[in-house]
């Protein structure tokens, strides 16, 4: 599943960031602890439309129990993220949420290429969810201890992201934002 997603901080200058997670995008799609801060879920059909992209066949329109769900667990997984770039010990209570979206069916893989469909053909919103939480217990089960979950290294940033890189030395959340900025700075210090 590709990852990755436009945002518009309060300073409206838009920026693509790729979490390199598609539950860490999930994360970043709301107001977090400080800026830049945004909301991109203030309807269930702002969410329905925010799982659309990321899902094929989505089914019928998010409901607002879908909606009050999906910030919880987003909640949930901002919290873990940020425990894991801090390395500190995470909340027992988000780890339960985050296993508790995963517990339930997810969207289940299919090849592409023959005549008969086994389940359902039309992803309800609930599976999104689940599918966002299991990839949530992957990155937090497996990366957290090896360094790659980190916070952006601007100081006036606190997006989270998952470093993909070979050498494992990405900075910044997006090089559109915070990464051309310090270069900037860089350069005038030097004049």
């Amino acid at each position: 599943m590709a990852t990755g997603q436009w945002l518009i901080p309060s300073d409206g200058h838009r920026f693509f960031f790729d979490s390199g997670a598609v539950s860490l995008d999930f994360a970043h799609t709301g107001v977090q602890d400080g800026p830049p801060a945004w909301e991109q879920l203030h309807s269930p059909s702002e969410l329905h439309a925010w799982l659309a992209e990321r899902f094929d066949s989505l089914a019928d329109e998010a409901t607002d129990r879908d909606l009050v769900d999906a910030v919880g667990l987003r909640a949930a997984i901002y919290r873990l993220a940020r425990a894991s770039a801090d390395n500190t010990a995470p909340d027992p209570d988000d780890i339960d949420t985050v296993n508790l979206f995963a517990a339930t069916p997810d969207v289940p893989p299919s090849l592409d290429g023959g005549r008969r469909q086994a389940g359902r053909t039309r992803v309800r919103t609930g599976q999104a969810l689940a599918t966002i939480a299991r990839d949530a217990v992957t990155l937090f089960g497996h990366s957290s201890a090896d360094g790659r979950i980190r916070e952006c290294a601007a100081d006036d940033c606190q997006l989270v992201f998952y470093d993909e890189s070979r050498t494992n030395n990405r900075r910044w959340c997006s090089m559109q934002r915070c990464g051309n900025r310090a270069k900037i700075r860089a350069f005038r210090a030097k004049g």
